[in-house]
């Protein structure tokens, strides 16, 4: 801020100071006279009610980390339905597990005046005894882990959730828990964190940011919509950005009649054997292409800015595909396709049974920093992360993500075990989504 600025701030609240001494001066003498004439006076002065305080957990601080997208929203603000919005509660402490050379959690911590405690427990008793703050985040993406023989990276979700709970069951009192991403890399941990968010009775949100980013176009599927497939078309890697997919399409299949029963079975597939399960599986090539539609990455052929994507395009483009055939308990089917050079976005398709209309989208998700700095679809995810502080509400249920996680594990598995399709009676996990989808429409 320039000397001028801060000058005009300066005599700015010297004015307010002083003006507030007026007013209070005026009810003092105001109460005073009607004391004097034994009036009772009924009026009370508005009772002080301390902003909530959140603590975030994280793995590390840098730029473009999740964690920094969190930190940076409930300190500095974000666009929120045309002005610039400020979390109404206090990110009050952090704790961080990795400081690279290109740490910017210190800094963050030096300007915004918030302590970085050495433990969990610290940052959520603010170094006391007892739990003192509202809410907590969990970030466990990014950083230096190690990766185990299936390619899964082992973030410490899970060991950073149970010490955060370890701390409510101390304090006898719990309070909103949001994990970022999957919850863990083994099925058993998954199903604990949220077994201990039942036992323990606190809101527990989970997951990626594209169930809650905006929609192009803006669609919505009415509860009960009797779907028949679902379909999700993205790019990354197994055990990254497959998660993303599959919320992508669960938020949607949800919706169907009946809600979500669970899955059967999960086969995951890579290189050709895509391409030769797509041919048996004519609905599922015709979601294909409405996906493809919804794109603004779909690559084209040389020589063209946009073509009819075919068949034999995409197995050119997409030159190490992979994909999930997820059975749901209930006959409902949802495919992922992990379709990396031909596409950079989230796309979904549904196909409606019985009159075989195709209802797509796309999830947008300006990634930077090719196409922004920004990372403003955390914007929606903040916003629920502060509801569910200030009033105990979650967007949607935990068991989505609960789900998700567990058909990202199974494809971990089914790829490790060869391509196998994986029988998957753990995942019978079974729930009704809440009557408004929870994108961001504004």
């Amino acid at each position: 801020m320039t000397k001028e600025g801060k000058a005009a701030d300066s005599q700015w609240n010297r004015r307010e100071f002083v003006s507030s001494l007026a007013t209070s001066a005026v009810a003092a003498a105001s109460t005073g006279a009607l004391l004097t004439a034994g009036v009772s006076c009924a009026h009370k002065a508005p009772r002080f009610t301390p902003r909530k305080k959140v603590a975030i957990v994280a793995t590390i601080v840098r730029k473009y980390s999740h964690a920094q997208h969190f930190i940076d929203r409930f300190v500095e603000g974000y666009g929120w339905h045309g002005q610039h919005h400020r979390p109404a509660m206090e990110l009050a402490s952090l704790y961080v597990d990795q400081f690279p050379e290109n740490d910017l959690a210190r800094e963050r911590s030096s300007r915004h005046g918030v302590r970085i405690y050495p433990t969990i427990e610290g940052a959520l008793t603010l170094g006391g005894s007892d739990l003192a703050v509202d809410g907590v985040l969990i970030i466990g993406e990014h950083g230096n882990y190690a990766k185990n023989e299936k390619g899964q990276t082992l973030y410490p979700r899970y060991k950073f959730f149970k010490e955060v709970t370890n701390v409510f069951e101390k304090s006898g009192r719990a309070v909103p828990v949001f994990n970022d991403k999957h919850l863990s890399t083994r099925w058993s941990e998954c199903a604990e964190m949220v077994a201990d968010s039942k036992r323990l009775g606190f809101p527990f949100m989970a997951g990626s940011s594209l169930p809650v980013t905006w929609r192009i176009p803006a669609i919505d599927l009415p509860l009960g919509t009797p779907l028949e497939e679902s379909l999700c078309i993205c790019y990354g890697g197994v055990d990254h950005y497959d998660i993303h997919g599959l919320e992508t399409a669960q938020c949607m299949s949800e919706r169907r009649a009946g809600g979500e029963v669970g899955v059967k079975s999960v086969h995951a597939v890579k290189g050709q054997e895509v391409w030769a399960m797509l041919k048996e599986r004519e609905p599922t090539r015709r979601l294909m292409f409405a996906a493809l539609a919804r794109s603004h990455t779909c690559q084209g052929p040389p020589g063209y800015t946009y073509a009819i994507p075919d068949m034999a395009w995409c197995r050119k483009a997409a030159t190490n595909p992979i994909a999930y055939f997820i059975e749901h308990l209930d006959g409902f089917k949802t495919t992922l396709l992990l379709f990396n050079g031909l596409v950079d976005d989230f796309t979904y398709a549904g196909l409606i049974k019985g009159t075989g209309e195709i209802v797509s989208c796309q999830m947008y998700l300006p990634m930077p920093p090719r196409y922004t700095t920004l990372a403003n679809f955390f914007n929606p995810q903040v916003n629920h992360i502060e509801q569910m502080v200030l009033d105990g509400t979650v967007p949607y249920p935990v068991e989505r993500t609960l789900l998700t996680s567990g058909v990202t594990l199974f494809a971990v598995e089914s790829l490790y075990q060869g391509q196998v399709k994986l029988e998957t009676p753990e995942l019978k996990v079974n729930y009704q989504p809440l009557a408004k989808s929870a994108f961001w429409r504004a």
